[in-house]
């Protein structure tokens, strides 16, 4: 078994340390707020650091799941200097490629690994142990890191570089954005037409309509239940790296960009935290 260190245990991160204590791997945690740490002790077989340094100094591999770019440049500065040489960090954070490729380079200079790897799957595939985890990095580092990653993957997958898994999960938002939206308005639609949203659903997702969105969400759509998922607040965080690095690119989002909108007006609703779903919500009212 590894020695890992897991940093950030929000409803993503938990779990997934959860699954590498289950899975026997030498576990130590830390969390900026204590009490989520002492609480994830007691439910896990792991050590709780008392610092970044504390929880990272013997790890083989060093795992975080945050916030956003400014979180994770902050705790991995904290943490680099105090990794043993050889190390691997793996960020499960969405960030930006730009961020990944700067923590990289600076993870070299203390002879140490940096692998992106942002996941899909949401708070329910954290929990079953049933991610789907995009990474970009050296194919060795990768081939160490991929075995334990496996306690809560359903599949894992090196896309490149540093900076491939982070490009590929503004692939799969940009993807995602423009489901909801169509999934919105067609339920939307089969309600004004006087049909019964779920046996349209029943029929449609057998042929080509179908996602996973539909399958999963058609029925909190209808009855107007967003207070789970993914939140729009976090959607929109992914949503404004993907538009910035399309702005970079030259790639054409005009669907994101204007979904992107739509969620804003989520927001405005009161939907900050509502699951993304809730893009239906904003055409009740037309």
């Amino acid at each position: 078994m590894t020695k890992v260190a897991f940093l950030g245990l929000g409803v993503m991160g938990g779990p997934m340390a959860g699954h590498l204590a289950a899975k026997g791997h030498q576990t130590a945690v830390f969390n900026r707020t204590a009490a989520k740490a002492e609480a994830w002790a007691k439910t896990h077989r792991g050590r709780v650091g008392e610092s970044v340094a504390d929880a990272v100094r013997d790890a083989d591999i060093v795992f975080a799941c945050l916030g956003d770019d400014p979180d994770v440049r902050e705790i991995a500065r904290e943490a680099f200097p105090e990794m043993q040489s050889g190390a691997i960090f793996v960020d499960h954070t969405t960030t930006s490629a730009a961020l990944a490729r700067e923590l990289a380079g600076e993870a070299a200079k203390h002879d140490l690994h940096f692998i992106d790897a942002p996941v899909s799957g949401g708070q329910a595939g954290a929990e079953k142990g049933q991610l789907t985890v995009m990474c970009g990095g050296e194919p060795a580092a990768y081939a160490r890191a991929e075995p334990v990653m496996a306690a809560y993957a359903k599949m894992t997958k090196l896309l490149g570089p540093v900076g491939s898994g982070q490009l590929t999960k503004m692939v799969n938002q940009i993807c995602i954005a423009g489901i909801v939206e169509g999934l919105s308005e067609g339920l939307h639609f089969a309600k004004r037409a006087g049909l019964d949203p779920l046996a349209v659903v029943d029929v449609i997702s057998k042929g080509a309509a179908q996602s996973w969105q539909m399958e999963n969400r058609t029925a909190t759509m209808v009855q107007d239940k967003f207070d789970f998922g993914f939140a729009v607040e976090w959607m929109r965080k992914d949503l404004r790296i993907a538009l910035s690095e399309a702005r970079a690119n030259g790639s054409q989002l005009p669907v994101t960009a204007l979904v992107d909108q739509f969620y804003a007006e989520v927001e405005r609703m009161g939907g900050k935290r509502w699951d993304t779903s809730s893009l239906i919500a904003r055409l009740k009212g037309s």
